[in-house]
């Protein structure tokens, strides 16, 4: 029996012939419980990855700005020294329910979730209301430094984010999110050809667009960062703006009546990709502060323009980079510029920087 101990109600279990116990923590005296490794220790001496510091403010802000919201998967620890399990029965399914004793003197190291350790400890300065509420721990006994460097790289190999646009789809907290959702439902060719899952677009797929990248285009239309406030203003003039662009590009309603398929319109044009539908939103921009009425009229002009990835001495470099579509930021701004020009829109002082760095000579006539 272990006399200077920390004692855990604690449900035991077995994986790989070995067992381990799930507790619950209280948020306060997570930061005091559990340990790093040395972050000036050589990687090879740890079993953990250094603190991403920059990482830390957004989970705890996400902590304190959604208190009755917020969710918390469980950390895992090791535990080096000595640990004792006492069930409350013998026999019977409460035999893996019980008392979990940890010796005083262990050091109980963070396998798994250091960075949400790091943001709780910052968190309950900041809310220490919150400090009461519990997190699950999954401990298990410390067989050495080669074992938790093991478990390290088990718990993360086959870890995978999801798409952003799967988050989007998913997050209603987001304001942005919900507009693009909205954006999706009330726009038709939107609603029938959008990729609700996936952030890229496999050549067998019929959709045309992604939710992903109708969100980034959408922000940049109405000028909102991310978690920016949206007012039904803000959505009637996405959907209108949108559905003006539509009629104004054949190509993409040819996609909505079938008589050609989205593969085939990625593969010949550069509209078809996600640097044109951000560079149109980008333009769209400066062109409803430039022109809050009639702008609609102006929307005319993307139908002059030839956006054939054949046009290599238009789409060169700009759209093209050895020949692929190329969504930098530059190149969102390059693509822009050839908009701005043709809906007659004056170029920001940065969008003619950007410019005369990619033809200095000229180049493409843009607007003055």
């Amino acid at each position: 029996m272990l006399e200077n101990s920390l004692d855990f109600t604690a449900i035991r279990g077995v994986q790989a012939g070995n067992a381990y116990y799930v507790i619950m923590v209280p948020l306060k005296v997570v930061p005091t419980l559990f340990k790093f490794d040395d972050e000036s220790m050589p990687s090879t001496l740890r079993a953990q990855r250094t603190l991403n510091k920059s990482r830390v403010p957004e989970i705890a802000s996400y902590i304190t700005r959604n208190p009755t919201e917020y969710i918390l998967s469980a950390l895992c620890a090791s535990v080096d020294g000595e640990i004792e399990f006492e069930p409350i029965a013998a026999e019977g399914h409460l035999r893996g329910v019980g008392r979990l004793r940890v010796s005083m003197s262990a050091t109980i190291l963070i396998n798994d979730g250091q960075h949400r350790r790091a943001a709780i400890e910052e968190a309950v300065r900041e809310r220490p209301l919150i400090g009461d509420e519990t997190i699950p721990v999954v401990v298990f006994a410390d067989k050495g430094l080669q074992r938790c460097q093991q478990m390290f790289a088990d718990l993360n190999i086959h870890a995978v984010r999801p798409t952003r646009s799967i988050q989007l789809l998913y997050n209603h907290r987001d304001a942005l999110a919900g507009l693009a959702r909205h954006v999706v439902g009330a726009v038709p060719l939107f609603r029938d050809f959008t990729c609700m899952e996936s952030s890229s677009i496999s050549n067998r797929s019929l959709k045309l667009f992604t939710l992903s990248s109708i969100h980034q285009a959408t922000a940049e239309l109405i000028g909102k960062a991310r978690n920016g406030s949206i007012d039904e203003g803000d959505r009637l003039i996405a959907v209108r703006f949108w559905t003006a662009v539509i009629e104004n590009m054949p190509d993409w309603r040819r996609v909505g009546s079938r008589e050609v398929s989205s593969a085939e319109l990625r593969r010949d044009y550069i509209h078809a990709h996600g640097v044109a539908m951000q560079a149109i939103a980008t333009s769209g921009n400066r062109l409803l502060a430039e022109v809050p009425d009639g702008w609609e009229t102006r929307l005319e002009a993307l139908r002059g323009i030839d956006w054939s990835r054949a046009n290599r001495a238009l789409w060169d470099g700009r759209a093209l980079v050895a020949g692929k579509v190329n969504r930098s930021r530059n190149n969102v701004v390059l693509v822009g510029n050839v908009i701005s020009a043709a809906l007659g829109v004056p170029l920001s002082a940065e969008a003619r920087r950007i410019e005369d760095l990619h033809a200095p000579a000229g180049g493409y006539r843009m607007a003055s």
